[in-house]
């Protein structure tokens, strides 16, 4: 049974359901080039990524039917294939997330605008999540940009990331 859902927002979540599935497809992209190159750990890391975009779309998708609503997808361009480097790729990381973040605040605010509070409710672990994806990606770009495309430091990185060690640091 449909519940009822501003318009403005259910387009607002087609939206960012495309937006992630964008995510998903860019980041596999990058993930390719990154094999191209025999940088084994920045494909583990970025495939991933690939796949937890894949999710969050789901996410969005599962709480669209949960609502009643239809989920429309639409079609996507294909990704840019195509860097100068490593740090371009995690430049690249960055402003997606970026932009990942700013929508889900741009939810949140509609669905507040709404009385929506169930969508409220949703987007809450999104935006928790969204907020530590956006502080790795930076600290990845910070961290590739401070190797200044010497190998020898791309390779450390590399073997960091193959072996799921790209947390940011934490003094807590």
């Amino acid at each position: 049974m449909a519940q009822p859902m501003d318009g403005s927002l259910l387009e607002a979540l087609q939206e960012h359901l495309s937006m992630e599935r964008r995510a998903s497809l860019a980041y596999f992209a990058m993930a390719i080039w990154c094999a191209e190159r025999e940088l084994r750990g920045f494909t583990h890391y970025l495939r991933q990524e690939a796949e937890a975009e894949q999710t969050h779309a789901g996410q969005v998708a599962d709480y669209l039917i949960s609502r009643g609503q239809t989920v429309l997808l639409q079609s996507l361009p294909a990704p840019r294939q195509s860097w100068a480097s490593p740090e371009e790729i995690f430049a690249a990381v960055f402003q997606m997330e970026a932009e990942v973040t700013t929508s889900l605040q741009q939810l949140y605010a509609l669905a507040e605008r709404s009385s929506d509070l169930r969508t409220t409710v949703f987007l809450d672990p999104l935006v928790e999540g969204q907020v530590a994806a956006e502080h790795e990606a930076a600290h990845l770009l910070g961290r590739v940009r401070f190797a200044q495309n010497q190998p020898a430091a791309l390779l450390i990185i590399d073997g960091e990331l193959g072996a799921d060690q790209h947390a940011p640091a934490s003094l807590a």
